[in-house]
């Protein structure tokens, strides 16, 4: 039996992140199995304004009376909210008033992000912070029927923070037309070793870790975002590229030697297993996301202090044809897809 999902997300076309790739590859699938899916997003809304250090992401602002019509003129069978940002709540708002079950996930460490941003400014308010948004977001989720987790170490955390809602699993994907194991076509004037990194340039990344760390060849950063212009001038010797996607992406992932993941705030990491499909060793900290997916010598190096040392041993992983094979085995956009489904 088809039926109509709608999904909400603060998150969604024109930015570029691991949330809109996520509904982008899941809404294909539902799609793919004859269900119907709506996106509604900020662009769906004419009055947005920037996040504060983060100007190319906006946020709806009073979305509430336009949502529901929206909601009503499409009539979902079923409703999920992704992201706990102004559209999120005003979801959340209409399904509690209409008596309407929802699901919602825990994509971003949003506790983790808005003290960081603390820090920056009033570094004495960080645990203060950082307690407070854990409120939020587990009041938020508390009146979802399932929240949806990637992993087993954020479920743990989430336990730990005292959320009771119901947890499911869901895993995430790789376009192996895309990501595969295959020549070195770019980079050819850097100097090697060559440590790549792909992901939004911003203060919750960790970037200065990777810029740090001693490294006798070329480090290379894959992507876009508010801190990518001080950091260009801070650190001259690295090579910003920018934002890349498809088949241009994945030459970079193939064209390096080691993927280096600084980030201690992410809840999974699509480009870990991206990086892992191009036979691209793994080197990353300890952490939520990297020790849910290198669980294995053959893939990577975990460290919990220092990167540059996992960097240096991650390089030295020979077989890469593992790396792309456990990829192959455990991550697959259909299967996440049959997971969101039965879960729903």
């Amino acid at each position: 039996m088809s039926i109509k999902v709608l999904i909400i997300s603060d998150a969604w076309y024109p930015q570029v992140n691991g949330v809109v790739r996520t509904y982008e590859h899941l809404r294909d699938e539902l799609e793919a199995m004859n269900h119907s899916t709506k996106i509604i997003g900020p662009a769906d809304f004419a009055i947005s304004m920037p996040i504060p250090f983060y100007p190319e992401i906006r946020l709806v602002v009073a979305p509430y009376k336009r949502l529901k019509h929206m909601v009503k003129d499409y009539a979902p069978d079923k409703i999920h909210i992704a992201t706990e940002g102004p559209l999120g709540w005003a979801g959340r708002k209409y399904c509690i008033k209409n008596n309407l079950p929802f699901s919602t996930s825990y994509h971003t460490q949003f506790p983790d992000y808005v003290a960081k941003r603390f820090v920056w400014l009033i570094p004495s308010l960080y645990n203060v912070v950082h307690r407070l948004a854990i409120k939020v977001v587990k009041r938020f989720h508390s009146a979802s029927s399932i929240l949806y987790i990637a992993t087993q170490s954020l479920e743990s955390q989430l336990k730990d923070w005292g959320f009771e809602t119901p947890m499911v699993r869901l895993t995430r994907g790789v376009d192996f037309s895309v990501f595969y194991i295959g020549e070195k076509t770019r980079l050819k004037d850097c100097k090697t070793p060559i440590a790549l990194y792909v992901g939004r340039i911003a203060i919750e990344k960790n970037l200065e870790d990777f810029l740090d760390m001693p490294w006798n060849g070329s480090k290379v950063l894959v992507g876009d975002g508010p801190a990518r212009e001080g950091l260009e001038n801070r650190y001259p010797d690295a090579l910003f590229v920018g934002e890349k996607t498809g088949n241009e992406l994945a030459d970079y992932y193939r064209s390096s030697d080691v993927f280096v993941f600084p980030s201690k705030t992410d809840t999974f990491g699509i480009v870990l297993i991206e990086a892992l499909a191009c036979g691209l060793p793994v080197a990353a900290y300890n952490v939520i996301g990297p020790k849910d997916i290198i669980t294995s010598s053959d893939l990577g190096v975990l460290d919990d202090k220092d990167l540059a040392k996992a960097a240096q041993s991650a390089i030295k992983i020979k077989n890469r044809e593992k790396c792309a094979q456990h990829v192959g085995n455990n991550y697959s956009w259909n299967e996440a897809g049959k997971q969101f489904l039965d879960a729903l």
